[in-house]
Formats: structure tokens, C-alpha cells, sequence
């Protein structure tokens, strides 16, 4: 009998072991390289995925080359020139931000948020009319964010003494601002403590619960946000 594949049926059986199927070549290159690159940088932002990012850098490719350059000048500008302000830690591209340079804004009244862009929805409101403390986080123990890695000891040591406050002046009251959550209120009650115990005499007080329990400032609307500001209530 010939050695050939064996049979069963009349049907032909392929020997184990034998030729396997020949892999699919890599597909080619859709685009020039920067044009991937590109993409791929874009499509770490938030909220862009790769067709979004794919989109925005074609529009990029359309613009004029004065264009394009001027948006990657002012990448380069924000990276460069913006820092945080030495007193508030607000965005600023000076040693003070421009709340904390405004004569007319009340320096005793110091409102803590977390981040700037909680800053700025709060400042769009037009209802408070003193400074704020950029905390640049919150107390997180499960991800490791500790006091050393918010600007807490910053905030007791404006408090505490009024010649590193905006122009001298004593604080009489901190308004915390934090984000109702959990993380949010735990930082609130660590502040409370250290404010207390490095000024007894200094009004602590939170933002009214205009604000839904588990949301954030980012998205809060002007009204909700103006009504939490005047209705603000002090700490028990």
C-alpha cells in the first residue's frame, strides 16, 4: 500500500504536523510617519479618541502653515511661561496670579478649592469677592496622595501668619470648596483640624450643599455654584 495520507470515509485527513497556514502580511502604512505620530499625541488628550485625534490632524494639515505654528507656539508658551502662583498656587505667568494681585479683592476671606479649573467655574459665578487656595489635589490614601502631595501646609501657614497671605493680610475666614465626595470631605476635615490648631480664632466654613453629593465644580452651572457660595455654612 502507498504511503499517502490516510483515509476514512474516502475522506483525506492532513498529517498532523504538517505546512500551517501562511501568517497575513502587516497592512502597509496609512500614514507618513509625523502625521502618526501626531495622531497618536493628540489621542492622549481626554475625551479624543483615534478618529477624533485622525480628524484634528488633518485639519491641522489644511491650516495655513501660520496657523498650525501658532498653535504650536502656544503649546510651547503654556509649557514654558505658566506656573503656579507663589501665594495661591493659581495658574500665573508671574509670581502672583491675577486674583492675588487685585487690590479690590478681600484677602482675609481665602476659599480652598482643589484644582484651578474649580477655581475658575467658581470665579465665573461673579459672587465671591475674596481669594482662593489651589490645593492641586486631595487626600487619597488608596492612591498614595498623602499631605505632602497637596499644598495643605501651604494653605496653614497662610493662615497662621498673615505675611504670607496676599498683601499681609490677616485671614479671617477659609472657605473650603472641595468636591462633595468622599475623598472631598476627608480632605475638608484634615484642613479643618490644622486650621484650627494653628489659628483657633479663624472662621472655618464650607460651601453650601447646592452642590450634588458625588459631582464636581467643573460641572456645576453658575446658579448652583453662586447659591453654594452665599449659603455657605460653618463647620461643626
Amino acid at each position: 500500500m502507498a504511503n499517502g495520507p490516510e483515509t476514512m470515509g474516502g475522506a483525506s485527513q492532513p498529517r498532523r504536523g504538517g505546512p500551517t497556514r501562511a501568517s497575513k502580511p502587516a497592512p502597509a502604512r496609512v500614514y507618513p510617519e509625523p502625521v502618526d505620530r501626531l495622531i497618536a499625541e493628540l489621542a492622549r488628550l481626554p475625551g479624543i479618541g483615534r478618529r477624533a485625534a485622525e480628524r484634528l490632524a488633518l485639519h491641522i494639515l489644511k491650516q495655513a502653515p501660520e496657523e498650525a505654528l501658532g498653535l504650536a507656539r502656544a503649546i510651547n508658551d503654556v509649557k514654558t511661561a505658566i506656573h503656579h502662583c507663589t501665594i495661591c498656587y493659581n495658574l500665573a505667568d508671574t509670581d502672583r496670579c491675577a486674583i492675588c494681585a487685585a487690590e479690590e479683592r478681600d484677602a482675609g476671606v481665602v476659599l480652598v478649592v482643589e484644582q484651578p479649573r474649580d477655581l475658575i467655574s467658581l470665579e465665573q459665578t461673579g459672587a465671591f469677592k475674596g481669594v482662593y487656595h489651589v490645593l492641586l489635589g486631595r487626600l487619597s490614601p488608596l492612591d498614595g496622595v498623602g499631605p505632602g502631595e497637596i499644598t495643605a501646609a501651604d494653605l496653614v501657614a497662610r493662615v497662621a501668619d498673615p505675611a504670607k497671605n496676599t498683601r499681609g493680610v490677616a485671614v479671617r475666614e477659609v472657605v473650603l470648596g472641595l468636591n462633595p465626595t468622599i475623598e472631598g470631605d476627608g480632605t475638608s476635615l484634615y484642613l479643618t483640624q490644622e486650621i484650627r490648631h494653628a489659628a483657633p480664632d479663624v472662621r472655618v466654613t464650607r460651601l453650601a450643599r447646592g452642590l450634588a453629593s458625588g459631582s464636581t465644580l467643573e460641572f456645576a452651572n453658575k446658579a448652583v455654584l453662586s447659591d453654594a457660595i452665599v449659603e455657605r455654612r460653618p463647620v461643626q
